[in-house]
């Protein structure tokens, strides 16, 4: 069994409007996790690079999507894991200045 790192866990932030308006109305950031990571690992990975508090994690799992690939063949998007974290801040973290 290996270790995972903070930067095994935490695949991207997901930088859409929603994404951002939570960050500046409710102080929350959204990620693309590991499929396999729970709520203690993503709470302790983004408490450690981003050396905030964490209030609460909650996390879903995308459901593919439908897309054409080709001549209109049907594809999918692939499957992912997302994670609302809320942090415990006055004022909203700049995701993109982090990255």
């Amino acid at each position: 069994m290996s270790v995972k790192t903070p930067y095994d866990i935490l695949i991207r932030p997901v930088l859409t409007e929603k994404a951002v308006n939570l960050n500046e109305k409710e102080n929350k950031l959204v990620f693309e996790v590991a499929m396999d990571a729970n709520k203690i690992e993503i709470k302790k990975a983004v408490e450690e690079i981003f050396g905030v508090k964490v209030k609460e994690v909650r996390t879903m799992i995308v459901k593919p999507k439908q897309k054409r690939v080709g001549f209109g063949k049907p594809g999918y998007t692939k499957k992912w894991k997302k994670a609302i974290v809320r942090i415990e801040s006055e004022k909203p973290i700049n995701i993109a200045e982090l990255i």
